[in-house]
Formats: C-alpha cells, sequence, structure tokens
C-alpha cells in the first residue's frame, strides 16, 4: 500500500503498527530470498494477519511458504503438534506453546523459519491470562527463540493483534542476522 507519510493524522493508533508490519515484511522477503530461506506461520491471536502481511510483500511468492490459523486449542495439538498435557496444564497462551507453535508449523511447511504467535485479546480473559499477554516464537537453523511483550489491556484488540504481528516479524528480523564477531 503506497502512502504518503504526511497523510496520517486521522489514522487510528494500530494504523502505525500496520505500516510499519508492511516495511518489516518487504525488509524480510528480500533477506529471506537473498539467503535462500523460507518462512511459515502459525497464528492464533493475529488469526490470519501476520500471514497476510507476509503475502502481500514483493517477493513473498520465493519466500513464504504458508500458515496455518490454529484458532482453536485442539487445532494447535492436532495440526502442529503441540503438546496435549502442556495445552491442559497451561493452557494455549504460553511461550512453550509459541514455541511448539513455531517448530510444528516449520517442519509442516519444509519452511527454514517457522513463526508463531499467541496471546489474549479480548475482550475476555483466557487460561488465567490478562487481555494483553502476547507470546511470539521463531524456529530456525540456530534453535528456538520465545518473546512476551506486554501491551496492556487498555489498547483495544485490534492493536493488541497488530503488536503481535510487527513483534512477530521483528523477531524473525533479529533472528535472521549473522552474529556480529564481538559476540554481541
Amino acid at each position: 500500500m503506497n502512502r504518503n507519510p504526511r497523510d496520517t493524522a486521522g489514522d487510528p493508533p494500530w494504523r502505525k503498527g500496520l505500516d510499519r508490519a508492511e516495511d518489516l515484511a518487504r525488509q524480510l522477503n528480500g533477506a529471506l530470498a537473498a539467503a535462500g530461506h523460507t518462512v511459515a506461520v502459525a497464528e492464533s491471536l493475529t488469526a490470519g494477519r501476520l500471514g497476510a502481511v507476509l503475502a502481500e510483500a514483493p517477493g513473498a511468492s520465493r519466500t513464504f511458504r504458508g500458515g496455518v490459523i490454529a484458532y482453536a486449542t485442539e487445532v494447535k495439538a492436532m495440526v502442529l503438534g503441540v503438546d496435549q498435557r502442556l495445552l491442559t496444564e497451561e493452557g494455549a497462551v504460553h511461550g512453550e506453546v509459541a514455541g511448539q507453535m513455531a517448530e510444528g508449523v516449520r517442519r509442516l511447511m519444509d519452511a527454514s523459519y517457522g513463526v508463531a504467535t499467541t496471546g489474549v485479546a479480548g475482550p475476555d480473559t483466557q487460561d488465567g491470562r490478562r487481555i494483553g499477554t502476547l507470546f511470539v516464537a521463531v524456529c530456525g537453523p540456530q534453535g528456538t527463540v520465545v518473546e512476551a511483550p506486554h501491551t496492556g489491556s487498555g489498547r483495544g484488540r485490534k492493536a493488541i493483534q497488530e503488536r503481535a504481528v510487527v513483534t512477530a516479524l521483528e523477531l524473525l528480523r533479529d533472528h535472521l542476522r549473522p552474529p556480529r564477531q564481538d559476540g554481541r
């Protein structure tokens, strides 16, 4: 989407997050293509938004393998291979669940990287977790990394979902960067 950055005065707050996500997706598709890598997504909280942003970026046909929208808890176990005991004991909104979702979609789609989102956007709490609780994960050749940013419950459903998309893309970007020689 081509937008003039000066035309954002009346935009809702989540629009900035979407613009950021679109920019990140363009960068990521370029980096993935240059390295000969692919990505797949497993989404719960974001309900397809992450995959849509990646698919709409130029170069997606070379890098984006597809995704699974595992909105229902049982789909996380049946399709992505998330441990049923973990889901029963901790619920679907948990860091280890996000990690297993990323690993499962990477394996299922035969992708270089798997990215997953799970969390609570509202209007109610889930599995004892507050609205705004997020977990995003990336699984790749170097292993699995999980982050748990908290957005707070006052931001609104759409803003929480957009934050999850941006955070997932940023985590993938950081996972793609080669480690520096000085160890930082």
